[in-house]
C-alpha cells in the first residue's frame, strides 16, 4: 500500500474497476470475501419481515445459478445494525476465466457495503 487505509493487491488478475479476478493460469484458487454491511430501513411497511435473508456468492464467469460458485446465506435480524458475512472456498478456473462477488439481497431493505470489506484470490496449484 502507498498510504494508510489503501487496499493491497498484487498480480495482474485483479481488476478494481470491474471487481473481477481473472485467472492468469489454469489452476485451483482459494477465494475469500468478507463484507461488512449495514442494513437500512425497509422501503415499504411489512417488507422487512418476509425473506429477511442475504446470500453472498463468489461465482465463476457470473454463472451463480450453476455449480461453479461458493455461497453462504445469512438471516438478517434487525435494521440499522452493522453485520459481517463471509464466504471462503476453493474453485478451479481455466486461464482467462474470472470470479467475482455477488450479493443477493432477499431482505427487502437497502444494504450498504462498508469500507474494510475485502475479496481475495490465491493460486493454490495447477
Amino acid at each position: 500500500p502507498e498510504r494508510e487505509g489503501m487496499l493491497f493487491h498484487r498480480g495482474p488478475g485483479l481488476n478494481l474497476t470491474s471487481g473481477q479476478y481473472t485467472a492468469p493460469i489454469a489452476g485451483y484458487y482459494a477465494f475469500s470475501t468478507t463484507l461488512h454491511i449495514v442494513r437500512g430501513e425497509p422501503q415499504r411497511k411489512g417488507q422487512g419481515c418476509r425473506g429477511s435473508r442475504l446470500r453472498v456468492l463468489i461465482c465463476v464467469q457470473s454463472r451463480c445459478q450453476h455449480n461453479s460458485n461458493l455461497e453462504t446465506v445469512s438471516r438478517l435480524e434487525s435494521s440499522g445494525d452493522l453485520f459481517t458475512i463471509s464466504v471462503t472456498g476453493t474453485l478451479y478456473l481455466q486461464a482467462g476465466q474470472y470470479a467475482s462477488v455477488f450479493v443477493d439481497n432477499m431482505a427487502g431493505s437497502p444494504l450498504t457495503v462498508q469500507s474494510g470489506s475485502y475479496f481475495s484470490a490465491v493460486l493454490l496449484g495447477v
